[in-house]
């Protein structure tokens, strides 16, 4: 096996990369958590449809290794540039987005991430909630997890705290300067 017929693995496996973690970006994600069985058998086509892409049609095994140590590398370094840069990271990875807002639902925020009142509700049981009248925020965060917070109640030394959430399409990442 000469490195002329190894160079092609290089250049597919690390265009591969780049292509699907743009295109699962643009198409939305649900995480880890909230897969369904759709999502889950996308999942394993895809890793079927880019395997014979990513060797360039050669299937011995020192392509399979270069393949291999390719992605490794390849993640390692987009993780620590990731690690480094927060507006890469907030390319790559999002913004927490409001779901509920003081007991109202966000629909534009729903809408754009794909899910539906029942698959919040759904998440809302997990966190032994009933429904979303005595919720101050629900947000879906950038790893996927549903957090809830609830209304605050007024009474001593405690204040019921408005939030102002901007819609989605106004979100931008905090600097490190921001005051929160």
């Amino acid at each position: 096996m000469t490195l002329n017929e190894l160079l092609p693995v290089v250049w597919h496996t690390m265009g591969i990369y780049f292509f699907l973690i743009v295109a699962l970006r643009v198409a939305g994600k649900r995480q880890m958590g909230q897969l369904n069985v759709i999502d889950l058998i996308v999942i394993i086509l895809l890793g079927s449809s880019v395997e014979t892409a990513m060797v360039a049609g050669n299937v011995s095994l020192p392509a399979g290794l270069l393949c291999t140590s390719v992605l490794l590398l390849l993640d390692k370094g987009f993780t620590t540039a990731l690690m480094r840069s927060p507006r890469l990271r907030a390319l790559v990875s999002g913004q927490p987005v409001v779901l509920v807002y003081n007991g109202e639902w966000v629909y534009e925020n729903l809408k754009r991430k794909g899910f539906t009142r029942a698959d919040v509700l759904e998440a809302l049981r997990e966190h032994e909630q009933a429904g979303i009248a005595n919720l101050q925020l629900v947000v879906l965060e950038v790893d996927g997890s549903i957090n809830v917070i609830p209304m605050e109640e007024d009474g001593p030394g405690r204040s019921h705290q408005k939030l102002h959430p901007r819609p989605a399409s106004e979100q931008k990442p905090h600097s490190q300067n921001e005051k929160r």
